[in-house]
This record gives C-alpha cells, structure tokens and sequence, in this order.
C-alpha cells in the first residue's frame, strides 16, 4: 500500500487499481471540529482537481478536490453519519471515498509523506 498527499490537503492509501481518500491532519486541524460533509455519488466519474465534496466545519467551509483522474466507487457512510471521524481519526475511519483509478500516473506528482511534511509545515 503506497500513501500519497496534494497540496490540497487530501491523502490517497493506494492499493492496486483504487484508493481511498480523505483529508489530512493538517486539514482536519486548519478547518476546526467537522460538522458535516458532502460526498460524491457512487458512479460519478471525475478528473483531477474536480470538486469532489465539501467539508464544512464550525469555521469554514472547503472543497474537498478529486486527487486523481476516476470513478468513484464507494463512499464511507458511516463519515456522512457522524462528521467528526474526520477530525477523531481522518487518516482511517474518517476516510472520504474510493475511487478506481483512469490514470494511475497521475500519482507520480503527487507527494509522499515526507513531501507532504515539510510542504504543509512551510
């Protein structure tokens, strides 16, 4: 399994031919306690940096943007019941969505942890 970051603050866990998206710390931290989120609907197909989603917390609001070009194949209920998964553990069960993956060499621009680190630490 390979992670991934964007500097929108998304992160990829990559597993074959899909991945399973959400925000990151760095994210969940800027935006303050999520209160709800909107998802994309399975099916929908998307290019990169489509709007996938929205996040809306008791601060602001942001986009959540497709990392990669694909279809969007699952989406975690259980994040659209209870919203603060996003911020109590947004790199596990408070994942986003899956999406199988149309151009997987879209991921070579994108950054590793350690990229990622030292980009949203500037």
């Amino acid at each position: 399994m390979t992670v991934k970051y964007t500097e929108d603050h998304e992160w990829l866990k990559i597993e074959g031919d899909t991945a399973t998206v959400g925000i990151t710390v760095h994210a969940q931290d800027a935006l303050g306690d999520v209160v709800f989120v909107d998802l994309p609907a399975v099916g929908s197909v998307l290019a990169q940096k489509d709007t996938a989603g929205v996040v809306e917390s008791v601060k602001a609001a942001a986009d959540v943007y497709m990392p990669v070009s694909g279809e969007v194949i699952e989406i975690n209920e259980a994040l659209r019941d209870d919203p603060s998964l996003a911020n109590s553990d947004p790199l596990g069960a408070g994942w986003f969505f899956k999406i199988k993956l149309s151009a997987p060499s879209q991921l070579d621009a994108l950054m590793d942890e350690t990229s990622y680190t030292a980009f949203s630490a500037a």
